[in-house]
Protein backbone atom coordinates (compact mmCIF):
# COMPACT_ATOMS: atom_id res chain seq x y z
CA UNK A 1 0.00 0.00 0.00
CA UNK A 2 1.20 3.37 -0.90
CA UNK A 3 0.17 6.96 1.03
CA UNK A 4 -1.25 7.85 -2.04
CA UNK A 5 -3.98 4.96 -1.34
CA UNK A 6 -5.15 6.99 1.72
CA UNK A 7 -6.13 10.32 -0.09
CA UNK A 8 -9.19 11.45 -0.28
CA UNK A 9 -11.44 14.95 -0.89
CA UNK A 10 -12.75 15.76 2.71
CA UNK A 11 -15.09 18.91 2.49
CA UNK A 12 -13.67 21.78 5.15
CA UNK A 13 -17.09 21.87 6.35
CA UNK A 14 -17.08 18.28 7.96
CA UNK A 15 -14.29 19.00 10.19
CA UNK A 16 -16.19 19.18 13.84
CA UNK A 17 -15.54 22.27 15.55
CA UNK A 18 -17.75 21.02 18.68
CA UNK A 19 -19.04 18.10 20.48
CA UNK A 20 -22.34 16.74 20.17
CA UNK A 21 -24.94 18.32 23.11
CA UNK A 22 -24.79 14.86 24.48
CA UNK A 23 -21.54 12.68 23.99
CA UNK A 24 -23.66 9.47 23.42
CA UNK A 25 -26.18 10.81 20.86
CA UNK A 26 -23.36 11.78 18.48
CA UNK A 27 -23.84 9.45 15.41
CA UNK A 28 -22.64 5.70 14.79
CA UNK A 29 -21.91 4.24 11.77
CA UNK A 30 -21.67 0.20 12.12
CA UNK A 31 -19.50 -1.07 9.30
CA UNK A 32 -19.56 -4.96 9.02
CA UNK A 33 -16.63 -6.80 7.82
CA UNK A 34 -18.86 -10.33 6.94
CA UNK A 35 -21.40 -9.05 5.34
CA UNK A 36 -20.07 -5.53 3.70
CA UNK A 37 -22.45 -4.12 5.00
CA UNK A 38 -23.12 -0.18 6.72
CA UNK A 39 -25.80 0.83 9.07
CA UNK A 40 -26.35 4.43 10.66
CA UNK A 41 -27.54 4.52 13.87
CA UNK A 42 -26.80 6.83 17.03
CA UNK A 43 -23.83 6.48 19.34
CA UNK A 44 -25.78 5.09 22.17
CA UNK A 45 -27.06 2.07 19.85
CA UNK A 46 -23.67 0.31 20.25
CA UNK A 47 -25.38 -1.50 23.05
CA UNK A 48 -27.26 -3.39 20.67
CA UNK A 49 -23.80 -5.15 19.32
CA UNK A 50 -22.59 -6.17 22.63
CA UNK A 51 -23.93 -9.20 24.83
CA UNK A 52 -22.59 -10.97 28.64
CA UNK A 53 -18.94 -11.51 28.77
CA UNK A 54 -17.64 -9.48 25.91
CA UNK A 55 -14.88 -6.60 26.77
CA UNK A 56 -14.23 -2.90 25.90
CA UNK A 57 -10.93 -2.42 26.23
CA UNK A 58 -10.57 1.44 27.12
CA UNK A 59 -7.61 4.08 27.02
CA UNK A 60 -7.96 5.48 30.42
CA UNK A 61 -4.93 8.32 29.69
CA UNK A 62 -5.75 11.79 30.87
CA UNK A 63 -5.46 14.63 29.03
CA UNK A 64 -3.23 17.29 30.92
CA UNK A 65 -3.60 21.26 29.69
CA UNK A 66 -0.36 21.00 27.72
CA UNK A 67 -0.86 24.67 25.97
CA UNK A 68 0.67 27.92 27.33
CA UNK A 69 1.47 31.34 26.62
CA UNK A 70 4.48 32.99 27.29
CA UNK A 71 6.13 36.30 26.22
CA UNK A 72 9.87 35.97 25.40
CA UNK A 73 12.37 38.26 27.69
CA UNK A 74 12.86 41.44 26.42
CA UNK A 75 11.18 41.70 23.04
CA UNK A 76 7.98 40.74 25.04
CA UNK A 77 6.67 38.71 21.80
CA UNK A 78 4.13 36.04 22.91
CA UNK A 79 4.87 32.94 22.20
CA UNK A 80 3.26 29.11 22.43
CA UNK A 81 4.64 26.66 24.49
CA UNK A 82 3.26 22.85 23.60
CA UNK A 83 4.22 20.41 26.50
CA UNK A 84 4.90 17.42 24.80
CA UNK A 85 6.27 15.54 27.92
CA UNK A 86 8.55 15.57 31.36
CA UNK A 87 11.87 14.31 30.39
CA UNK A 88 13.58 15.28 34.34
CA UNK A 89 10.78 15.83 37.21
CA UNK A 90 13.69 16.98 39.80
CA UNK A 91 15.32 19.49 36.93
CA UNK A 92 11.88 20.34 35.80
CA UNK A 93 13.21 19.42 32.31
CA UNK A 94 10.20 19.71 29.54
CA UNK A 95 10.53 18.58 25.54
CA UNK A 96 7.80 21.31 23.78
CA UNK A 97 7.02 22.56 20.86
CA UNK A 98 7.37 26.26 20.45
CA UNK A 99 5.56 28.72 17.99
CA UNK A 100 7.14 30.40 16.42
CA UNK A 101 10.06 28.70 16.13
CA UNK A 102 12.23 31.14 14.55
CA UNK A 103 12.52 33.54 17.52
CA UNK A 104 13.51 31.30 19.84
CA UNK A 105 16.78 30.20 20.72
CA UNK A 106 18.90 28.52 23.28
CA UNK A 107 19.47 31.35 25.98
CA UNK A 108 16.45 32.63 25.51
CA UNK A 109 13.82 33.24 28.56
CA UNK A 110 10.61 32.98 28.47
CA UNK A 111 8.12 34.36 31.05
CA UNK A 112 4.38 33.11 31.91
CA UNK A 113 1.76 34.23 33.99
CA UNK A 114 0.51 38.09 34.53
CA UNK A 115 2.70 38.28 36.99
CA UNK A 116 5.52 36.14 35.49
CA UNK A 117 5.09 34.08 38.44
CA UNK A 118 6.71 30.89 35.60
CA UNK A 119 10.22 31.64 33.53
CA UNK A 120 11.45 28.98 31.55
CA UNK A 121 14.97 28.84 29.71
CA UNK A 122 15.50 27.03 26.82
CA UNK A 123 18.54 25.10 26.96
CA UNK A 124 18.40 22.65 23.73
CA UNK A 125 16.85 22.96 20.20
CA UNK A 126 15.59 19.34 18.99
CA UNK A 127 13.77 19.41 16.13
CA UNK A 128 13.06 22.94 13.67
CA UNK A 129 9.93 23.74 15.94
CA UNK A 130 11.13 21.80 19.51
CA UNK A 131 13.16 22.67 21.88
CA UNK A 132 14.18 21.71 25.94
CA UNK A 133 12.85 24.45 28.56
CA UNK A 134 14.09 24.10 32.11
CA UNK A 135 11.23 25.65 34.04
CA UNK A 136 12.36 28.10 36.60
CA UNK A 137 10.03 27.98 39.73
CA UNK A 138 10.41 28.55 44.10
CA UNK A 139 7.39 26.28 45.62
CA UNK A 140 7.57 22.11 45.45
CA UNK A 141 7.15 19.88 42.34
CA UNK A 142 3.76 19.45 43.69
CA UNK A 143 3.00 23.26 43.21
CA UNK A 144 4.89 23.70 40.03
CA UNK A 145 2.65 21.10 38.36
CA UNK A 146 -0.45 22.84 39.90
CA UNK A 147 1.23 26.15 38.55
CA UNK A 148 1.41 24.09 34.69
CA UNK A 149 -1.84 22.97 34.87
CA UNK A 150 -3.22 26.39 36.19
CA UNK A 151 -1.64 28.42 33.40
CA UNK A 152 -1.89 25.70 30.74
CA UNK A 153 -4.84 25.65 28.75
CA UNK A 154 -6.70 22.70 27.28
CA UNK A 155 -4.97 21.54 23.80
CA UNK A 156 -7.89 20.91 21.25
CA UNK A 157 -6.56 20.37 17.63
CA UNK A 158 -5.26 23.36 15.98
CA UNK A 159 -7.56 22.18 12.78
CA UNK A 160 -10.59 23.68 15.37
CA UNK A 161 -10.37 27.29 14.28
CA UNK A 162 -12.00 29.20 17.35
CA UNK A 163 -10.67 30.05 21.41
CA UNK A 164 -10.58 26.84 23.87
CA UNK A 165 -13.86 27.49 26.30
CA UNK A 166 -14.01 26.17 29.68
CA UNK A 167 -16.23 23.02 28.41
CA UNK A 168 -13.58 21.36 25.89
CA UNK A 169 -11.60 21.06 29.47
CA UNK A 170 -14.44 18.27 30.49
CA UNK A 171 -15.12 17.59 26.95
CA UNK A 172 -11.71 16.68 25.31
CA UNK A 173 -11.70 14.02 28.00
CA UNK A 174 -13.62 11.09 28.52
CA UNK A 175 -14.82 10.50 31.75
CA UNK A 176 -12.93 7.68 32.36
CA UNK A 177 -10.11 9.31 32.04
CA UNK A 178 -7.39 8.41 35.16
CA UNK A 179 -3.83 8.36 34.45
CA UNK A 180 -2.52 12.11 33.50
CA UNK A 181 0.43 12.44 30.34
CA UNK A 182 -1.90 12.83 26.94
CA UNK A 183 -1.21 15.76 24.89
CA UNK A 184 -4.73 14.58 22.74
CA UNK A 185 -7.80 12.83 23.72
CA UNK A 186 -8.39 9.25 22.67
CA UNK A 187 -11.11 10.31 20.35
CA UNK A 188 -12.89 6.96 20.36
CA UNK A 189 -14.01 7.34 24.18
CA UNK A 190 -15.55 10.68 23.97
CA UNK A 191 -18.98 9.05 23.25
CA UNK A 192 -19.47 6.98 26.16
CA UNK A 193 -21.96 8.62 28.75
CA UNK A 194 -21.97 7.85 32.68
CA UNK A 195 -25.49 6.59 31.55
CA UNK A 196 -24.18 4.29 28.69
CA UNK A 197 -20.98 3.02 30.51
CA UNK A 198 -23.77 1.36 33.63
CA UNK A 199 -25.85 0.17 30.60
CA UNK A 200 -23.37 -1.67 28.95
CA UNK A 201 -22.21 -2.96 33.03
CA UNK A 202 -25.38 -4.18 33.62
CA UNK A 203 -25.76 -5.74 30.51
CA UNK A 204 -22.60 -7.78 31.61
CA UNK A 205 -19.84 -6.25 29.48
CA UNK A 206 -16.60 -5.90 30.86
CA UNK A 207 -14.04 -3.45 30.68
CA UNK A 208 -10.69 -3.55 30.54
CA UNK A 209 -7.67 -0.48 31.25
CA UNK A 210 -4.61 -0.09 29.30
CA UNK A 211 -2.91 3.38 29.42
CA UNK A 212 -1.39 4.58 25.88
CA UNK A 213 -0.10 8.49 26.69
CA UNK A 214 -1.37 10.25 23.18
CA UNK A 215 1.77 12.04 22.13
CA UNK A 216 1.00 14.88 19.19
CA UNK A 217 3.04 12.00 16.90
CA UNK A 218 -0.32 10.63 16.19
CA UNK A 219 -0.84 13.46 13.97
CA UNK A 220 2.01 13.76 12.09
CA UNK A 221 1.03 13.67 8.66
CA UNK A 222 2.85 10.70 6.76
CA UNK A 223 5.27 12.05 4.22
CA UNK A 224 6.79 9.29 2.38
CA UNK A 225 5.25 7.74 -0.31
CA UNK A 226 6.34 4.09 0.79
CA UNK A 227 5.05 3.50 3.80
CA UNK A 228 7.58 0.93 5.54
CA UNK A 229 9.63 4.26 5.31
CA UNK A 230 7.28 6.47 8.12
CA UNK A 231 8.23 6.31 11.70
CA UNK A 232 6.39 6.79 14.08
CA UNK A 233 6.38 8.64 17.32
CA UNK A 234 7.36 6.81 20.49
CA UNK A 235 4.23 6.96 23.08
CA UNK A 236 4.21 6.10 26.54
CA UNK A 237 1.80 2.89 27.47
CA UNK A 238 1.59 0.61 30.07
CA UNK A 239 -0.94 -2.93 30.57
CA UNK A 240 -1.52 -4.34 33.62
CA UNK A 241 -2.03 -8.02 34.59
CA UNK A 242 -5.83 -7.47 35.09
CA UNK A 243 -6.51 -6.36 32.16
CA UNK A 244 -4.29 -9.30 30.39
CA UNK A 245 -6.41 -11.56 32.23
CA UNK A 246 -9.86 -9.85 31.24
CA UNK A 247 -9.20 -9.64 27.42
CA UNK A 248 -7.35 -13.22 27.85
CA UNK A 249 -10.09 -14.77 30.00
CA UNK A 250 -12.65 -13.35 27.19
CA UNK A 251 -10.63 -15.00 24.27
CA UNK A 252 -10.34 -18.25 25.96
CA UNK A 253 -14.33 -18.15 25.89
CA UNK A 254 -14.58 -16.87 22.55
CA UNK A 255 -16.77 -13.56 23.68
CA UNK A 256 -15.91 -10.32 21.74
CA UNK A 257 -12.86 -8.19 22.55
CA UNK A 258 -13.53 -4.27 21.28
CA UNK A 259 -10.74 -2.09 20.81
CA UNK A 260 -12.14 1.32 21.79
CA UNK A 261 -10.27 3.44 19.82
CA UNK A 262 -6.61 2.82 17.58
CA UNK A 263 -4.99 3.94 20.91
CA UNK A 264 -6.31 1.29 22.68
CA UNK A 265 -5.63 -1.32 19.41
CA UNK A 266 -1.84 0.25 19.21
CA UNK A 267 -1.36 -0.38 23.14
CA UNK A 268 -2.27 -4.49 22.57
CA UNK A 269 -0.75 -5.20 19.44
CA UNK A 270 2.12 -3.30 21.09
CA UNK A 271 2.24 -6.65 23.71
CA UNK A 272 1.07 -9.67 22.50
CA UNK A 273 2.60 -13.45 22.75
CA UNK A 274 3.64 -15.66 20.21
CA UNK A 275 -0.02 -17.72 21.53
CA UNK A 276 -2.24 -14.20 20.27
CA UNK A 277 -2.65 -13.36 24.10
CA UNK A 278 -2.28 -10.37 25.56
CA UNK A 279 0.92 -9.87 27.62
CA UNK A 280 1.63 -6.76 30.30
CA UNK A 281 4.30 -4.24 29.58
CA UNK A 282 5.35 -1.19 30.46
CA UNK A 283 7.56 0.83 28.08
CA UNK A 284 7.58 2.34 25.25
CA UNK A 285 5.45 1.66 21.60
CA UNK A 286 6.14 2.81 17.81
CA UNK A 287 4.04 0.55 16.67
CA UNK A 288 2.62 1.74 13.02
CA UNK A 289 -0.15 -0.78 11.95
CA UNK A 290 -0.80 -0.06 8.11
CA UNK A 291 -2.34 -2.88 5.75
CA UNK A 292 -1.96 -5.75 5.05
CA UNK A 293 -1.65 -6.45 8.74
CA UNK A 294 -2.84 -9.28 10.79
CA UNK A 295 -4.91 -8.61 14.25
CA UNK A 296 -4.05 -10.81 17.16
CA UNK A 297 -6.75 -10.36 19.76
CA UNK A 298 -9.39 -7.22 18.72
CA UNK A 299 -12.63 -8.55 17.09
CA UNK A 300 -14.34 -5.42 16.47
CA UNK A 301 -13.49 -1.20 17.42
CA UNK A 302 -14.47 1.59 17.64
CA UNK A 303 -13.14 5.15 16.36
CA UNK A 304 -13.40 8.29 15.00
CA UNK A 305 -13.82 9.59 10.85
CA UNK A 306 -9.99 10.46 10.36
CA UNK A 307 -8.52 12.94 8.28
CA UNK A 308 -6.74 12.06 4.97
CA UNK A 309 -3.43 10.51 4.68
CA UNK A 310 -3.38 9.90 8.41
CA UNK A 311 -2.06 7.11 10.22
CA UNK A 312 -4.96 6.81 12.17
CA UNK A 313 -6.67 5.72 8.59
CA UNK A 314 -4.43 3.30 7.85
CA UNK A 315 -4.79 1.27 10.99
CA UNK A 316 -8.42 1.34 9.54
CA UNK A 317 -8.02 0.71 6.48
CA UNK A 318 -5.69 -2.63 7.61
CA UNK A 319 -8.42 -3.47 10.14
CA UNK A 320 -11.89 -3.04 7.94
CA UNK A 321 -9.90 -4.09 4.66
CA UNK A 322 -9.56 -1.17 2.56
CA UNK A 323 -12.23 -1.31 0.02
CA UNK A 324 -15.03 -1.27 2.27
CA UNK A 325 -13.30 1.17 4.67
CA UNK A 326 -13.03 3.62 1.20
CA UNK A 327 -16.77 2.99 0.87
CA UNK A 328 -17.66 3.34 4.81
CA UNK A 329 -15.92 6.99 4.09
CA UNK A 330 -17.46 7.55 0.80
CA UNK A 331 -20.99 6.93 2.66
CA UNK A 332 -19.90 9.08 6.00
CA UNK A 333 -18.85 12.20 3.59
CA UNK A 334 -22.17 11.75 1.44
CA UNK A 335 -24.33 11.44 4.32
CA UNK A 336 -22.45 14.65 6.29
CA UNK A 337 -20.75 12.21 9.10
CA UNK A 338 -18.43 14.76 11.62
CA UNK A 339 -15.24 13.87 11.40
CA UNK A 340 -12.05 14.31 13.60
CA UNK A 341 -11.85 14.44 17.31
CA UNK A 342 -15.43 15.97 18.09
CA UNK A 343 -16.82 14.14 15.39
CA UNK A 344 -18.89 11.27 15.07
CA UNK A 345 -17.95 7.72 15.52
CA UNK A 346 -17.40 3.82 13.56
CA UNK A 347 -18.20 0.51 14.72
CA UNK A 348 -16.61 -2.12 13.03
CA UNK A 349 -17.45 -5.35 13.52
Amino acid sequence: MKLSHFNFNLPEELLAEFPTENRDESRLMVVNRKTNTIEHKLFKDVIDYFDDGDVMVLNNTKVFPARLYGNKEKTGARIEVFLLRELNAEQRLWDVLVDPARKIRIGNKLYFGDDDSLVAEVIDNTTSRGRTLRFLYDGSYEEFREKLVELGETPIPKYINREVTPEDAERYQTIYAKEEGAVAAPTAGLHFSKHLLKRLEIKGVDFAEVTLHVGLGTFNPVEVEDLSKHKMDSEEMIITQEACDIVNNAKTKKKKVCCVGTTSMRAMESSVSSQRTLNPYTGWTNKFIYPPYDFSIADCMITNFHTPKSTLLMMISAFCGHDLMKKAYEEAIKEKYRFYSYGDAMLII
